[in-house]
């Protein structure tokens, strides 16, 4: 696995070892990325990959011209292949580590301008986390990586729903909370 495009592109990644990490493929990245420079949601974002795995998608964004990138992840296999990836490309200074659960984590969350999520399939608790992300990021640029489309609250924009073999990927603007929520 590599990155695609940017600064670091063609550098090559470290990729945890086990089944908990799914990396999303350079296909998919890439046209990830291609949606979000229509959107002009990229340069000179603050980023947040709430379920980094090997961090690559955050990684990605620095690579295209984000700002700064905050990761978080809770598998240690997956933190060390972080680690190491952001010494290896040389992004210390703009990335931020964060050992734990990416719900946990979103209590916390604010200022940042485009949302990564990416959890393992089967994730089943998209309520919650959208939840969280209109209550904390309302208006950030949110793309979602899944095995099937995620409902969202109508107070969300919709950019973009496309299916790549078993991936979904959705991208669009959070909403704020409704009803105090």
């Amino acid at each position: 696995m590599r990155i695609v495009a940017g600064t670091a592109g063609g550098r090559k990644l470290v990729v945890p070892q086990g089944e908990t990490t799914r990396p999303t493929s350079e296909r998919v990245r890439e046209a990830i990325f291609n949606s979000l420079y229509s959107l002009d949601a990229i340069d000179g974002a603050d980023v947040l990959d709430l379920f980094a795995g090997s961090g690559a998608l955050g990684l990605e964004a620095l690579s295209r011209g984000a700002a700064h990138a905050t990761l978080v992840e809770t598998d240690r296999n997956a933190l060390n292949a972080i680690y190491d990836n952001v010494e290896a490309l040389g992004f210390d200074s703009e990335t931020r580590v964060v050992p734990g659960e990416g719900l946990s984590y979103l209590g916390r969350a604010d200022g940042h301008d485009l949302v990564l999520l990416d959890p393992p399939y089967g994730f089943d608790e998209w309520d919650t986390l959208i939840a969280g992300i209109s209550k904390g990021l309302a208006g950030a640029v949110v793309v979602i990586e899944s095995d099937r489309e995620v409902v969202m609250p109508d107070s969300w924009e919709i950019h973009r729903v496309k299916r790549y073999g078993r991936t979904v990927v959705m991208l669009a603007t959070a909403g704020p909370s409704l009803g105090g929520k």
